[in-house]
This record gives C-alpha cells, structure tokens and sequence, in this order.
C-alpha cells in the first residue's frame, strides 16, 4: 500500500481536483483505536488497485481536518472510516470492521 499523507486542506483541495480523473480514497485513522490499526492492517494486505489513489489521515493529529472532510461531504464522522471520492463528491463511505478492499473496488467495479 502506498499511502500518501493527508495532512492539511490544500492537499484537500488537491486530492478534489485528481477526484474528477481517477477515484481518490480518505482512509481515516486513529492511531489510538486497535479496530482501526486492524483495518489498516487489512488494507495494507490486500492488493490495492493501480486506479485508485489512497490516502492516509492521522484522525489524533489532524482532528480539524477530519472535522472539515466529515462536513464538506456530509458524512457523519467515525474511526476506522473510508471515503471513496469520485468528482468530487463522496460516492461510498463506510466504517470499522466493514471496511474491505474488495468492496472499493466494488464501488468502482474493479471486482
């Protein structure tokens, strides 16, 4: 998994703008939860797909940042969560042990 840091909302922006040409993935992340370490976990295992651009954001670190995704896409905030954003807009947000790489692709059919 090559995960690319999300840290602040000018690389918010950025990963809005590459939304409207290849899907984007949030993958948000307590550092401090053993279920999203475990997720994370699963993630990292699994074979993620060259079509979509994943992207990591420490939750404890970045709290604000958290905050303002869950708003500016209208999705109630929890941990583990994934956001999958195509044109930017959410198309598929899901939470703690249901998160699986297969049902990424899915929501992109890449399965």
């Amino acid at each position: 998994m090559n995960w690319i840091p999300l840290e602040n909302t000018d690389e918010l922006e950025a990963l809005l703008t590459r939304s409207n040409h290849r899907p984007q993935v949030i993958f948000k992340h307590s550092t401090r939860c053993s279920v999203s370490s475990m997720i994370k976990n699963r993630l990292e295992r699994s074979e993620a797909p060259p079509e979509i651009d994943f992207h990591y954001l420490n939750l404890i670190r970045f709290r604000a940042l958290s905050n303002e995704i869950a708003t500016k896409f209208d999705v109630h905030h929890e941990s583990p969560q994934v956001l999958l954003i195509e044109n930017g807009e959410c198309i598929y947000a899901e939470d703690h042990s249901a998160i699986h790489m297969e049902e990424i692709k899915e929501q992109i059919n890449l399965a």
